[in-house]
């Protein structure tokens, strides 16, 4: 055998024999899956850093409005809500995601959804988040780097807006249980909503319309018979939760009126007037001829630290403001005017009978009261309210026969406790002097 023929059939063999053949796939398939896995961590890691900035653009946006409600100056708001910035994304780790100028307050229109710039706005903001080239700061690739996208530019925004809820301008709120009893009738647009549980007894009537709201509907309160009994509850009931901002922001109103803050003085007050004060002997009640139309009052106690208001026509156009217990005489009416007192006592603020607050004007502009106290209200029977309000950082109650509710918001800290045979009429108009906290959500 020649050493050619040899050589040929070695070759022939090597072209034949298969044995590693699948080396060579392997080869390529581990380059394959190197390449997908080395692309599936430069997307995680994309989608993280925008996840990332977006969580950041959300949280800076609903902080800045939020500090916006309490702050004159946008750019202090500005400042507090870029303290969570440096929490949550720390410029030593991640450099400026969000600067001051990247903070735009305005206004939202929901209808185009367009945003307008407006510097002293405080219904809406806007809130660039970015990672860029230009600031130093770009998302790193891992194998992208291999085509030419060595660091990548993200950028993400943010909308929050304001707005207000329904049940908190007419209805009955509170943070622990609202006990409303029977032969109630609540009309349409009134809303009910406890943060804790509602408790109801028999023969009450829900319109169509009306809202009975708490975080768990299962929670509501009914007799054995009460889904019978109690017409229109179960189309009526809600779950949800508020926190009860206007609430927590009372020493802030309550203060803002002696100060003369305009935020917080109803509409037929002079900012520019100067506060009138007094102090009533022990025996005195405070009546209207010692008030001022158009005026803030701080006024003074009278007999075992109570301040009594009693009056045969009406207490109207004025602003009282105290730290004593307040009594409203027999048949007092309220008109077009505020009364706020920072006593923490439980009946705070107390009524006799046939207490009228507010105007009986059929839901026009203007005529409706306020009441706020840092302690507790509780009126006699016969309560009637028009366009009015009453908040309490603690508890509310009123007895039987609270007919002539139209137009009503009645807020509280703690507990509401109203009896039986009650007409909670619903207005929509008219609640023009009324306190209202801002609630924020996402816009885009």
């Amino acid at each position: 055998m020649t050493h050619t023929s040899f050589a040929l059939r070695r070759i022939r063999r090597f072209r034949q024999d298969e044995n590693g053949a699948i080396t060579i796939f392997g080869l390529f398939l581990f380059a394959a899956i190197v390449l997908v896995g080395g692309l599936a961590i430069d997307m995680h890691n994309l989608m993280t850093a925008r996840t990332q900035l977006q969580i950041s653009a959300d949280l800076t946006a609903h902080a800045a409005l939020y500090r916006r409600d309490f702050e004159t100056d946008p750019a202090k708001a500005k400042t507090q809500a870029l303290a969570l910035v440096q929490a949550s994304m720390p410029k030593a780790t991640y450099g400026d995601v969000i600067e001051a100028k990247d903070i735009t307050f305005g206004k939202w229109d929901p209808s185009t959804e367009k945003f307008t710039p407006s510097a002293n706005s405080r219904s809406a903001v806007h809130v660039y988040s970015t990672r860029l080239n230009s600031k130093s700061n770009p998302v790193s690739t891992f194998v992208l780097r291999v085509l030419g996208y060595v660091n990548y530019d993200m950028s993400v925004q943010s909308v929050f807006t304001t707005f207000r809820p329904t049940c908190f301008r007419e209805g009955f709120v509170a943070d622990d249980r609202i006990d409303v009893q029977s032969n109630n009738a609540y009309k349409n647009g009134f809303c009910i909503h406890s943060n804790d549980h509602v408790s109801l007894n028999n023969n009450n009537t829900f319109e169509t319309g009306t809202v009975v709201s708490m975080p768990d509907i299962g929670d509501v309160d009914l007799p054995s018979s009460g889904w019978e009994k109690n017409e229109g509850l179960q189309a009526a009931l809600r779950d949800g939760y508020y926190r009860l901002r206007l609430v927590n922001k009372l020493p802030y109103i309550i203060q803002g009126l002696k100060d003369r803050d305009p935020e917080y003085l109803p509409d037929f007050i002079d900012p520019l007037d100067t506060v009138k004060y007094l102090t009533l002997k022990n025996s005195d009640k405070l009546m209207m001829s010692d008030l001022t139309k158009d005026r803030v009052h701080v006024v003074g106690c009278g007999k075992n630290g109570t301040l009594t208001i009693d009056e045969p026509t009406a207490i109207s156009d004025v602003v009282i403001v105290t730290d004593c217990v307040i009594k409203f005489g027999q048949a007092l009416r309220i008109e077009n005017s505020v009364i706020a007192t920072t006593n923490t006592d439980a009946k705070s603020i107390n009524s006799s009978s046939s207490f009228t607050l507010g105007k009986n004007d059929g839901c026009a502009d203007g005529g409706g009261s306020v009441l706020m106290t840092l302690g507790s209200v509780s009126v006699a029977s016969k309560i009637h309210v028009y366009g009015s309000q009453i908040i309490a950082k603690d508890d509310i109650s009123f007895t039987a026969n609270a007919n002539g509710i139209e137009g009503a918001s009645f807020i509280a800290g703690g507990e509401i406790d109203g009896t039986a045979n009650g007409d909670m009429g619903f207005c929509g108009t008219g609640m023009t002097n009324i306190y209202e906290a801002e609630y924020f959500r996402m816009a885009y």
